[in-house]
């Protein structure tokens, strides 16, 4: 009878403060489109390539009048993950469209931010 150990790697999670991320990534060119469709590119500024870059989408809905806002709230959020690897120093576009789209409705407005979620940076 033989036993065999096998030994798998572990890989940490590290929780980075705002400062921190935004050191090894950040978000340019961010443009909004009809419908809730946001653009823009991901800058990887360290020296580690990165991968499964997970942005958060918010939508937040502003009342035209916030004493009296309306009865329902459209604002939503999601996270979307890319998923190219982002080499040291590249930038990559991004898309992503609401499925649906925001709806068009009177009384207000979207205000529409993008942040880094979370990402992978692969240690070689």
């Amino acid at each position: 009878m033989a036993l065999t150990l096998l030994a798998t790697v572990a890989h940490s999670q590290k929780v980075r403060s705002d400062e921190e991320v935004a050191r090894i990534l950040a978000i340019e060119q961010l443009s909004m489109q009809e419908g809730g469709a946001v653009r823009g590119q991901v800058h990887n500024k360290s020296n580690r390539a990165v991968r499964e870059v997970q942005l958060f989408i918010r939508y937040t809905w502003l009342w035209e009048d916030e004493r009296n806002p309306g009865k329902t709230d459209p604002g939503t959020s999601t996270y979307h993950t890319l998923k190219e690897t982002i080499q040291p120093g590249a930038r990559i576009n991004f898309t992503y469209k609401p499925s649906p789209p925001l709806p068009k409705i009177s009384g207000g407005r979207f205000d529409t931010s993008v942040t880094i979620a979370g990402f992978t940076e692969i240690i070689p």
